[in-house]
């Protein structure tokens, strides 16, 4: 049997930080993951990018050594990618987050609003109504993610979850102390809602933060081909609230492009039938 040896660099410092000797031509990047991890407990496998190239692309865990394009000396590029979590805790802390949040300002908890305002209840009845539907909405999805929704193996970095709830609402307008109904309230969309995603956009072990696609409704069903990808989360609203709501918007929105312009590339090398004039997020400006 020919034996491979693997030698694993920083990717960064191109510093030697493995040699492994005698590995099996059929070993997985798993595999070696294990291996490397043996001599570096503080990277685990999660927490590891094995690249041929130093700004190359991760290779996927169940690539084989003797199928990669090196010899009987393999060299490979290891970047950190941080402290990981499960799916699961991701999507429990995104929705958990919220209601905690809600209820606080609800319930005007002790140290919000003064000593003469704790545990008080608003008079108006849309303040109790909103609270309803927003616990039932957060509850309903904790529920799913305990009991309904099924998820991979893979893993997000720790760092990833601030952005990823960076989209949550804020409850301090509606149980504010002088909230005021208004006679209208009226949210107007100014960019197209996302389409249905395909089932291969998001495989298992994919380490990017998932955002929910609300459907795409035309009369005959069949999206235009120079419509936002299926990334872009329905951001594009006006709504009331002054400058904070439109700094909350306007921040949400640069890092939503950010990700729908990185998803928009990695889905034209995937997809090889992938609309080319499709845009990421705004239909013919970005």
């Amino acid at each position: 049997v020919l034996f491979f040896e693997v030698e694993i660099l920083d990717a960064r410092t191109r510093e030697k930080l493995c040699f492994l000797d005698k590995v099996e031509p059929n070993a997985t990047i798993a595999e070696i993951k294990s291996l490397f991890t043996k001599t570096h407990p503080q990277w685990y496998p999660a927490r590891q990018s094995l690249r041929l190239d130093p700004k190359g692309r991760s290779l996927k865990d169940e690539d084989v050594l003797q199928s990669l394009p090196v010899g009987t000396t393999a060299t490979f590029y290891f970047r950190d990618l941080g402290a990981q979590i499960s799916w699961v805790t991701v999507f429990l802390t995104e929705y958990a987050g919220p209601l905690l949040i809600y209820l606080l300002f609800y319930f005007r908890v002790p140290f919000l609003y003064g000593p003469r305002y704790d545990f008080t209840a608003s008079r108006h009845p849309v303040v109790h109504l909103a609270c309803g539907c927003h616990s039932f909405h957060y509850i309903k999805r904790l529920l799913e993610t305990l009991f309904v929704h099924r998820f991979s193996h893979g893993t997000m970095p720790l760092r990833n979850i601030f952005k990823c709830h960076c989209h949550c609402p804020r409850p301090h307008h509606i149980n504010h102390l002088l909230y005021t109904p208004s006679p209208v309230s009226v949210t107007v969309p100014v960019i197209c809602p996302p389409l249905p995603q395909p089932p291969a956009v998001h495989p298992p072990g994919e380490r990017h933060c998932p955002r929910p696609c609300p459907l795409y409704l035309s009369p005959s069903h069949q999206p235009p081909t120079v419509h936002p990808c299926p990334f872009v989360p329905p951001v594009g609203t006006l709504r009331g609230g002054g400058g904070v709501m439109a700094l909350f918007s306007l921040v949400g929105f640069v890092q939503m492009a950010i990700w729908a312009q990185g998803k928009h590339r990695s889905y034209l090398r995937e997809f090889r039938d992938y609309p080319p004039l499709r845009s990421p997020i705004v239909p013919f400006l970005l």
